[in-house]
């Protein structure tokens, strides 16, 4: 495959107004879009005035913001979501907000010790190089931020490293499919291939070892990393090693769509739309399709230490399966790419609703409540938090942009 270098951005042209056409008509109206999006305005700009410069906001607990540091995971969903929000209104002073943070992020370029790059730094200055042009200081940026990720990569297990710091040999968790965008599109604005190559093996090699037969996912798959097989199946996050952790499924579910995007390779379309029929088909998904945080809670027994939390929401998975299905339902036919876009509405219209959205001045700021971080660690346990909100107001763009009869996925 060739790429094309087109100055210094891409791009690739995203799903059209057409094939939006092709999923069936949309149920949702501008109004209740254009309310939610100025909801969140309202709310990102009370957030950012809670949080200190150097820090950014995590989630709201035990009655107080949390905050990070730039090199936690998390650091670059605050400023996606202001550059999103940006997009979608044209006010300024949420870029200006975006850029304040992305100057305290910057330095995460360097950092070679977190597989979480992607949301790191192609959330936030990935958005930001493709709303402003600043390709002098954010194609840099990213550069470095993909030559940093790029080191985590063996070419023995074909996958990138997860974690330092566990008594395993070479963890990989299935959250790591969304670096591959990061990989995907640096190819296209550098031209390096690496990038690329290093994206398809790591998403072939998640194909061959983190699904079970029903194409749920497991959490984590543990490498031998002098031979490359696949050696253990884990949970750090989910009720046990053999269930389906919610967001999990919510990761690979995303994260195949995309690389289908990128790649045009159907493997990963029909890797989503299985991955997609088990999530959306569960017995256990509640009717307003926000699901529990994990799907096999109830084998939980009453002495299991999660057992007191086992019936807790996750909205951060519906927010991220929202995202990931109204792109799916572009993708897919008829009455299968209908039902994905009737499910994504569903999703955003249980999001919105007061049992999930904060009210104005709410939370410090954050969106949506009854997120859950994990349970296992008792941390972030029925809160909001920031990629909640982030692939929320992700959502609600894609949908407005669908509205419009514009290019639904912009890049």
């Amino acid at each position: 495959m060739k790429f094309k270098v087109m100055g210094l951005l891409l791009l690739l042209i995203g799903p059209s107004a057409s094939q939006a056409q092709k999923a069936g008509k949309l149920h949702l109206t501008k109004e209740f879009v254009n309310t939610n999006l100025h909801d969140a305005v309202g709310q990102m700009k009370y957030l950012a005035s809670q949080t200190d410069a150097d820090k950014m906001p995590r989630s709201f607990e035990k009655g107080k913001l949390s905050t990070s540091n730039t090199a936690w995971w998390t650091s670059g969903f605050f400023p996606g979501s202001l550059l999103y929000l940006y997009e979608a209104t044209g006010d300024k002073e949420l870029l200006s907000l975006a850029k304040e943070r992305l100057r305290i992020l910057e330095k995460e370029k360097f950092n070679k010790g977190t597989h979480d790059l992607g949301f790191m730094l192609f959330c936030s200055f990935g958005n930001a190089l493709r709303l402003t042009g600043d390709s002098t200081a954010y194609k840099e940026i990213l550069a470095t931020g993909a030559e940093s990720l790029s080191s985590r990569y063996s070419p023995v297990t074909k996958t990138i490293l997860s974690w330092d710091h566990t008594s395993w040999q070479y963890p990989v968790i299935i959250d790591n499919m969304m670096n591959l965008e990061f990989l995907t599109q640096l190819t296209k604005i550098t031209g390096n291939k690496k990038y690329w190559d290093i994206a398809k093996n790591h998403a072939n090699t998640t194909i061959a070892n983190h699904f079970r037969k029903d194409y749920s996912s497991y959490h984590v798959v543990d490498y031998d990393k002098t031979t490359g097989k696949a050696i253990g199946h884990y949970t750090a996050q989910g009720a046990f090693d053999e269930s389906a952790w919610a967001r999990g499924q919510a990761w690979g579910l995303y994260g195949y769509v995309m690389m289908y995007r990128e790649t045009k390779d159907k493997t990963y379309l029909e890797q989503a739309r299985k991955i997609a029929k088990f999530y959306l088909n569960h017995p256990k998904l509640p009717a307003d399709l926000i699901p529990y945080w994990d799907f096999d809670k109830d084998d939980l027994k009453p002495d299991n230490k999660y057992y007191k939390n086992k019936d807790l929401r996750d909205v951060s998975t519906a927010s991220i399966v929202a995202s990931a299905l109204l792109e799916l339902s572009l993708y897919t036919k008829g009455k299968e790419g209908e039902g994905y876009l009737r499910k994504a509405e569903k999703m955003l219209e249980s999001l919105a609703s007061p049992a999930y959205k904060a009210t104005q001045g709410e939370l410090d700021g954050f969106i949506l409540k009854h997120s859950v971080g994990s349970i296992p660690h008792g941390t972030e346990i029925d809160v909001p938090l920031t990629y909640a909100d982030y692939y929320y107001i992700e959502a609600l763009i894609r949908y407005q942009r669908m509205l419009a009869g514009e290019q639904v996925i912009k890049q």
